[in-house]
């Protein structure tokens, strides 16, 4: 049931202009939902994405503001002189007379405690009613505790109480390298340098030491909502009721990941105060319907390019205003992942706006093959001459291509026209997604004219294989470099390794798709022989958990999860499209143990495709899961996680699985489905990946009822 869950997203504000090399101490916001800062610069303002001098009260700009705290939901200033607020008339001020005062909190009727380096004082109706000298303390943070009705006070070594009914100051606590302090169920917790300490019971004589932290340099502990939340100097994290952590760090988050101070914001969003600047994480009720909506409009506004699906580079990194087109060595296949899901969508809603995308998509797409001159030859993308940026194919060395080059030509080939240039080696992965759509095409879109020319892709591209010895031949008359399902080289490999496997699951898929299709003979047979002569149903109906490292392949020193991508988008035509009940079974059998293997990933579009074949179960909850902690932000951040305390490392091993289950989509780097478990990497936020990657899943979701419409 899609239900309203709580979704998570960071808003950013940076230091700006005459203040831009302020030091930053303290954040609160009031109940009017202003947000104020307290800085080396004086107090600052949130705005616009940028933090600026607060000019409203002209008289606090003269002051010299230390500290800032929130009290009835008005905002109280900690100055070199008093403590005031401009809130009830102006009428609470109270002058503490200490020399550096540096941190307050306020009790009920506003009784304030005020803290110096060596000096505490207590005020209570505006007047001085108990003060304590003290050396070594260091005071970090004060509160007030209403259950033993008593002040805490946390310094560098310790933690003290004063209480109430007799005004004296005794230490509770202590320790070394205190930082911060804060009351959580009862207990308090107390940040260190080195984890954090819960102090428990009716005197806080019991303590614990926690270090299975996502970092262990707390830098300041507090409890929003009743949620505990830390901060550390390498981002913040609040504790889950599991007893795991939702981690915020890296510029998806935060400006910075040197967490200064942590305060409730307006809306129930966090403030999280860096030493470059601030960050409110916003908690908003959504539905993955409504998510979907977000990410439509942005895959329309920023990631359309010719009606190809297209990531948007930046040139200022982070900065969308520079963004930017430009190729990819697979725009046909990042095209045909939102085809299909504007082909789902089309299909559950029947909205015009769907199939109008999915059908500007498809024309995209058919210029692939219309470009070249080679029949059913699919090109990897188009440009307008001199515009082209791909300097190599699929990923290789500079070095690979000046040698290609000097073997076979450029990659990238003049269109008959003369306008245009086309992107040649064209791999397997191209063919995939190609396949894949045009079959979803053939079947969902609701013109014949349109389904019939879907079917002609299927039948020109099949036919370019089979007439080029089961090759995909570029311009030059040779294979590209992935584009080869010929028997020679299939059974090269061992069958532990992948490409033996897969390439025979894809070929016959292809076949048996456009016989389905087509009706035309030449398909089956073609498909019978390469099984009967060549082996390729055994290769292909071989379980997945032969596949392994081989010694001495190049291929195999790890698994591919781009061949679980193409795998996938391959199965439906593999599995439905057999040609005859038996061999269905055992193609959906052969399927189900990739599936198996892959469930620890919690890839709802892996799920949603084995549900196209008949999967079931298909892991709905863990589905569900990735789609609500999907990240909101698309820019492709640098994130790593390998400092981590709270995760538990497995042994290196053949899958490049790092920790014993994969983390949340927006706690690591973001990548498209082939990325599995990269937790590390990404960029300086150069540049916004395509919402394509979101919006497939979930429109598969709904076209196989794994998720439903909706629900208020």
């Amino acid at each position: 049931m899609d239900k309203p869950y709580i979704q998570d997203f960071a808003e950013k504000y940076e230091l700006g202009g005459v203040v831009s090399d302020a030091s930053l101490w303290q954040v609160r916001s009031d109940r009017n939902k202003a947000i104020k800062l307290v800085s080396s610069k004086g107090l600052l303002n949130a705005y616009d994405n940028t933090l600026l001098p607060d000019l409203h009260y002209r008289p606090l700009s003269d002051m010299k503001i230390k500290a800032l705290e929130v009290y009835d939901g008005q905002f109280i200033y900690l100055t070199d002189k008093s403590i005031l607020s401009n809130a009830w008339g102006g009428k609470y001020e109270v002058e503490h007379g200490l020399d550096k005062p540096a941190l307050f909190a306020m009790g009920p009727n506003f009784m304030t405690l005020v803290a110096s380096a060596d000096e505490v004082k207590l005020f209570q109706n505006g007047k001085r009613v108990w003060n304590k000298q003290y050396n070594g303390v260091n005071p970090k943070t004060i509160l007030f505790d209403e259950k033993s009705n008593a002040f805490l006070i946390q310094g560098t070594h310790g933690v003290y109480r004063v209480t109430m009914a007799d005004l004296e100051l005794r230490k509770l606590y202590e320790g070394s390298d205190l930082t911060s302090m804060t009351m959580y169920k009862g207990n308090l917790i107390v940040g260190t340098g080195n984890g954090v300490v819960q102090l428990s019971g009716e005197s806080f004589s019991k303590n614990e030491t926690d270090q299975k932290l996502p970092w262990t340099e707390i830098t300041v502990v507090k409890t929003i909502n009743d949620e505990l939340w830390f901060g550390s100097t390498k981002g913040a994290f609040k504790l889950r009721d599991d007893g795991k952590y939702d981690y915020y760090a890296s510029k998806r988050w935060l400006v910075d990941d040197y967490v200064v101070d942590i305060a409730q914001g307006p809306d129930n969003s966090v403030l999280v105060l860096t030493k470059e600047g601030l960050s409110q994480i916003n908690f908003v009720e959504m539905t993955l319907s409504e998510k979907a909506d977000y990410f439509q409009e942005i895959q329309r506004l920023r990631h359309i390019r010719y009606g190809l699906t297209a990531n948007l580079s930046l040139k200022t990194p982070g900065d969308l205003a520079t963004g930017y087109y430009h190729d990819t060595d697979n725009d046909g296949l990042w095209t045909s992942m939102y085809l299909a899901g504007e082909l789902f969508r089309y299909a559950v809603t029947k909205e015009e706006d769907a199939k109008h995308n999915a059908y500007e998509a498809f024309e995209a797409m058919e210029r692939l093959t219309d470009i070249t001159p080679m029949h059913g030859f699919p090109a990897r993308s188009y440009e307008r001459d001199g515009y082209e940026v791909g300097l190599h194919a699929n990923g290789f060395s500079e070095e690979w291509y000046k040698k290609h080059v000097e073997e076979h030509g450029r990659v990238w080939q003049l269109a008959d026209d003369k306008k245009w240039r086309w992107k040649s080696t064209t791999s397997s992965d191209e063919s995939c997604g190609h396949f894949f759509a045009y079959a979803l095409f053939a079947e969902l879109a609701p013109d014949q004219e349109w389904r019939d020319r879907a079917v002609h892709q299927i039948k020109i591209q099949m036919d370019h294989i089979m007439d080029n010895n089961w090759y995909l031949v570029d311009w030059n008359g040779q294979p590209t470099a992935w584009g080869r399902w010929n028997p020679k080289y299939v059974n090269s490999f061992p069958i532990n390794v992948g490409d033996r496997r897969l390439n025979s699951t894809l070929i016959l898929s292809f076949l048996q798709t456009a016989y389905h299709f087509t009706k035309d003979e030449k398909y089956r047979k073609a498909a019978h022989k390469l099984m009967k002569k060549h082996g390729y149903d055994e290769n292909a109906n071989r379980s997945a958990t032969v596949i392994g490292y081989v010694e001495g392949e190049d291929l195999s020193d790890k698994w591919n999860h781009s061949d679980d991508e193409m795998y996938f988008l391959t199965i439906p035509g593999f599995v439905n499209y057999s040609f005859s009940e038996e061999q269905k079974t055992k193609h959906f059998e052969t399927v189900k143990s990739h599936w198996e293997i892959e469930r620890s990933e919690k890839n709802p579009l892996w799920n949603y495709l084995f549900a196209l074949t008949g999967g079931n179960p298909i892991d709905s909850g863990a589905s569900a899961w990735w789609l609500r902690e999907f990240p909101m932000d698309l820019i492709d951040w640098k994130i790593d996680n390998s400092h981590r305390k709270d995760l538990i490392k497995i042994a290196p091993n053949f899958r490049s699985q790092t920790y014993t289950e994969v983390l949340p989509g927006d706690e690591r780097v973001l990548h498209k489905h082939n990325g599995a478990y990269r937790n590390d990497g990404g960029s300086n936020g150069n540049r916004e990946y395509a919402p394509y990657i979101y919006l497939l899943p979930y429109w598969a979701g709904r076209y196989v009822e794994a998720i439903s419409a909706p629900s208020p």
